[in-house]
């Protein structure tokens, strides 16, 4: 299941990559207000985002957090994967997590193995085909959807 951390960041991501045309930095302050998320928690989130290399931060007056990476090179997987950790639901399928199944008495043969390699090709191939800018365009396309059938 996505952490609330997770959800967050993704959130938050999506807020700052809406406005980013505005040139101006955006705000904690102004991305938990819009997007109902806790102001202190948003700042530790917005602080790893910004460690991980996704955000760039300005200080003062006029600061605020802009994005260091266009909508299109950052994917689900990418912020899943710095707040929850392993993809996978089974660590012996896992890419970055891999750890042996205590139980497990051959990988190569092992049928709920393949299963859940299945799995996990499935749901990466569809995180990382999803970026920020592929959500934003969803968006669009399910709101012009959404006003043409009212």
């Amino acid at each position: 299941m996505l952490s609330k951390k997770s959800k967050y960041a993704i959130n938050a991501l999506l807020y700052i990559s809406r406005n980013k045309d505005e040139g101006r930095p955006i705000l904690a302050a102004e991305i938990a207000e819009h997007e109902n998320i806790p102001h202190k928690f948003l700042e530790a989130i917005l602080l790893d985002l910004k460690n991980a290399g996704f955000l760039r931060s300005k200080r003062g007056r006029k600061g605020g957090y802009f994005l260091n990476k266009s909508p299109e090179e950052i994917s689900l997987s990418t912020v899943m994967r710095l707040f929850d950790g392993p993809i996978a639901l089974l660590p012996c399928v896992s890419l970055n997590y891999y750890e042996r199944c205590e139980e497990c008495k051959d990988e190569k043969t092992c049928g709920i193995r393949a299963v859940f390699l299945m799995i996990r090709d499935q749901t990466l191939r569809t995180l990382e085909e999803n970026s920020m800018a592929a959500i934003l365009r969803r968006e669009e396309e399910l709101e012009e959807k959404q006003s043409t059938a009212d």
